[in-house]
């Protein structure tokens, strides 16, 4: 129950789907959580559940676009626990639309979410890790990021982005660039049963479609990517700095 005890983990989206399923995990097995969403209830219930659970958790409301915003969660993490170990970028949007129907402006909101907000979280975090002799740093990106799918082009655009961007961020913190004893690693989930999954399941072809891509037959659950969160963050993964781990049931593999 110990794996990650007395880390402090910063875990953002934290309310629901994944981000709560990592935040929960971490916590049962020790350490002190900070959520940090745009949805105040769901950040709340999730916070509760930990602490009633015997964990410890705040909540702090989040807009990941938002570099202050960002500045503002730092220094209430600095100033409450005296130290970051672990930030898991997990916050995120999606479209499913055409290229030619997808608006400028919905491309870059897409955008400024799920990669924009990595590109801030990792920076905030690298400035606060350095002061504390490093961390480990979880970019959520998604089997998008590694194949082409019709619908979704954004979406796929983002978390491409988020690979690349990961790796070289990687690089930049080890000890082949300025030395911060900081790791950075991504994780690819295939289709996970959250809410953004949900549209699937309005159209009958295009989820028979997407649970076809699956060799295992199923979509993944929060908690299948929950572990793979909570050995990035945990000493077990010490080795572990520009990986890619594939969550996908085996979509990739095919």
């Amino acid at each position: 129950m110990d794996r990650v005890k007395n880390k402090v983990a910063i875990v953002t989206g934290g309310g629901g789907g994944l981000g709560r399923a990592a935040a929960s995990l971490l916590a049962s097995e020790g350490a002190i959580i900070v959520i940090t969403d745009v949805d105040e209830n769901a950040m709340k219930e999730a916070a509760e559940e930990i602490n009633r659970r015997g964990g410890k958790a705040i909540f702090l409301r989040h807009d990941v676009t938002s570099e202050d915003e960002w500045k503002k969660v730092i220094n209430k993490t600095m100033g409450e626990f005296g130290r970051l170990d672990v930030l898991v970028n997990n916050a995120g949007v999606i479209i499913y639309k055409k290229i030619e129907d997808t608006s400028l402006t919905e491309w870059r909101r897409l955008m400024s979410v799920n990669l924009d907000g990595v590109f801030l979280g990792t920076k905030s975090a690298i400035a606060a890790m350095k002061r504390t002799g490093g961390g480990s740093i979880i970019n959520i990106a998604s089997v998008a990021g590694l194949i082409g799918n019709p619908d979704a082009a954004a979406y796929h655009a983002s978390k491409g982005g988020v690979r690349s961007f990961s790796r070289a961020a990687a690089i930049e913190c080890s000890k082949a660039g300025y030395d911060y004893n900081i790791r950075i690693n991504s994780i690819y989930p295939g289709v996970i049963e959250t809410k953004m999954a949900e549209d699937l399941k309005l159209d009958e072809n295009k989820y028979r479609t997407a649970l076809s891509w699956h060799a295992m037959g199923h979509f993944g659950e929060p908690m299948d990517v929950a572990y793979g969160v909570l050995y990035l963050a945990s000493d077990e993964s010490k080795f572990l700095t520009g990986s890619e781990l594939v969550i996908d049931g085996g979509w990739t593999a095919r």
